[in-house]
């Protein structure tokens, strides 16, 4: 296992641990850790002020945006193999072949998937991952969770987040180095990507914690259900 899976698999433990214990501060009835989750918050907070964001704001003022467009292409083109796998154990297997034939398409004529080749074919991208198919299944969300250097998440997330990093196609690469660059890659360009969305928590939310809260809990949703979520998902 690399280090970067050994940190990861850490923090998760170490979050579902903290949260376990931290039943004090019960406001919101989705978020019985509250009290927890607002120190690990913090914490990640601080390490993005003072470490990611300012690695993102060099990444994009030294690269070009080709070239950035280029790296999401590249990192989207791997993460598509492990929708294709979810899409298939989540019943629809029309997404899941359209996933794997953006693969294909992407990773030849898209130059090892550089080029968003596949999209202007018309196949869309799709955005599943294990936490998605425990849904699927009838797996509830369980208690608001955030953990260390991970960023938010439910119960059921947090635990399939284990299976989607010992699924995910880069750590069986034999090169640990190049494992590492991928890694790096991708963390640094999705950092990158939320940028505008500083300025919009910073301006628009009196509590930056509730306000990542129910975002990320809505947006969820949205993704369980295709953008099509039922009334009573969207009233709760």
């Amino acid at each position: 296992m690399t280090i970067c899976r050994r940190l990861l698999v850490f923090c998760f433990l170490f979050g579902l641990m903290g949260g376990a214990s931290a039943q004090e501060g019960f406001r919101d009835p989705r978020d019985p850790w509250e009290k927890f989750n607002r120190g690990v918050y913090a914490f990640n907070d601080g390490m993005d002020a003072y470490f990611l964001r300012p690695v993102a704001v060099g990444y994009t003022e030294a690269v070009p945006l080709p070239a950035r467009t280029w790296v999401s292409n590249f990192v989207g083109n791997i993460g598509d193999v492990w929708t294709a796998v979810n899409n298939l154990l989540q019943g629809k297997p029309a997404n899941a072949a359209s996933d794997v034939g953006r693969v294909l398409i992407n990773s030849t004529l898209g130059i090892l998937g550089t080029f968003d080749v596949a999209s202007e074919m018309g196949l869309e991208k799709n955005e599943e991952d294990f936490g998605q198919t425990l849904a699927v299944w009838g797996v509830g969300d369980g208690p608001y969770l955030v953990l260390p250097l991970l960023g938010p998440r439910t119960a059921r997330d947090g635990s399939a987040l284990v299976v989607d990093l010992y699924a995910d196609p880069v750590g069986y690469y034999h090169s640990v180095p190049v494992r590492n660059v991928i890694g790096g890659l991708r963390v640094v360009n999705t950092r990158s990507q939320l940028l505008g969305a500083d300025r919009v928590l910073e301006t628009a939310a009196l509590d930056k914690y509730t306000y990542t809260r129910d975002f990320y809990l809505k947006r969820r949703t949205y993704l369980v259900y295709d953008g099509n979520p039922p009334r009573e998902a969207e009233e709760e």
